[in-house]
């Protein structure tokens, strides 16, 4: 079963690992493995949520989520997606990135260096947005209860993690310009585009968050109106208004499932930045993250056991938040690429070992859960 759901994912590692050695040595390859497994903890819970909402899809759709769907996931968004970041950051053309990226190094470094202030203002609001909205909703089940409940709480005043988000762009971009000036000046026209850039990471979260909510509503009243035609097939005797309308129900559900993944993605492609600059490693490591992702999600569906382990989201929102930290320190200060890339691994981890010893407590407790969800919910 896992070879037969895996097996493709096993092989592009393998040739993709391989790609990476030739390319830069063994240095290479450690970089590649880490964006791989940064892709796969960032994405778990895209692979979660897709894996509910497809296992309510007939097999044509589903088939065709996870071949048109894969494409677009791993050649637009984690290929292609970085070479426009990088052309427009550096206001050169996608071809002119992407030939200066396996033709000249040096420059090409030299103009990734010069952008990441604005790549890592955008990038790190995007995903800050992503973790507040999270640990600002009440959720029944809670991973690290002390902190989330009060948090949930809070969460209850509107545009809080706009508002906060807004504060740490401006403090983020204080802190650059008064170094810059400190400093001569040398950086000092950056400190607008840095705010800039920001702005913009916190507008396409928020486009991105409104075309989800808008698919996912036309999504259930679709499906309100299919049961609704379902019950009126039944007592006339026709099926026409029902099928048609499945049909309809399943393409929104398409495009929902589309827009989410993209946002979920762009989160990898974002956070690769604060991994390397190389875009050809970039591209390999996500490539690879993108097929396990893929390949976890039919997994999920297959098996049927999306709530085994419930902790493995908070950690991924976890890991989120503290790669939009890293990001926006990074507009200033450097930070080693190997304490990025573990903080997320280790963040997963622990709540998958979380969510083991809960299981295993329920069990214990005969199937209850009841009391686990308001007195254990610290997963330690």
């Amino acid at each position: 079963m896992l070879l037969k759901t895996f097996g493709w994912s096993f092989a592009i590692t393998a040739i993709g690992l391989a790609l990476a050695v030739l390319y830069d040595g063994w240095t290479a390859f450690g970089v590649v493995a880490i964006l791989a497994v940064l892709e796969i903890s960032l994405s778990f819970d895209n692979a979660v949520v897709n894996a509910g909402i497809l296992k309510k899809m007939n097999a044509f759709w589903q088939k065709i989520f996870l071949t048109v769907g894969v494409l677009i996931a791993v050649f637009g968004m984690r290929l292609l997606f970085p070479v426009v970041i990088v052309a427009i950051s550096a206001k050169i053309g996608p071809v002119d990135a992407v030939d200066l990226a396996l033709n000249d190094a040096d420059r090409y470094q030299q103009l990734v260096t010069d952008a990441h202030p604005s790549i890592a203002a955008f990038g790190g609001m995007f995903l800050l947005m992503i973790f507040l909205d999270f640990i600002f909703e009440d959720r029944d089940i809670k991973w690290l209860a002390w902190l989330e409940r009060p948090l949930a709480k809070l969460g209850k005043i509107d545009m809080l993690s706009v508002c906060i988000a807004m504060i740490v762009l401006l403090v983020a971009s204080m802190t650059f310009a008064t170094h810059a000036h400190q400093h001569g000046g040398v950086h000092a026209d950056k400190a607008q585009t840095v705010l800039i850039s920001g702005i913009a990471g916190l507008i396409t979260y928020l486009v991105v968050g409104g075309l989800s909510g808008y698919f996912e509503n036309r999504l259930e009243e679709d499906e309100e109106r299919e049961h609704e035609a379902e019950e009126e097939a039944a007592r006339t005797g026709s099926k026409v208004s029902a099928v048609a309308m499945a049909g309809k129900a399943a393409f929104f559900m398409f495009l929902y499932l589309e827009v989410l993944d993209a946002s979920f993605s762009f989160d990898g492609v974002i956070g690769a930045f604060a991994i390397t600059n190389d875009i050809v490693l970039m591209a390999l490591g996500l490539g690879i993250g993108a097929m396990y992702v893929r390949s976890l999600t039919v997994y999920l569906v297959r098996q049927g056991t999306l709530d085994d382990y419930v902790y493995l989201e908070h950690g991924a929102h976890y890991a989120i938040g503290a790669l939009a930290v890293i990001l926006l320190v990074t507009i200033q200060y450097e930070i080693n690429e190997v304490i990025t890339g573990l903080v997320g691994v280790i963040l997963i981890a622990w709540s998958f070992w979380s969510s083991v010893r809960r299981n295993r407590r329920i069990e214990a407790d005969g199937g209850e859960d009841s009391s686990e969800r308001a007195e254990v919910g610290s997963g330690v």
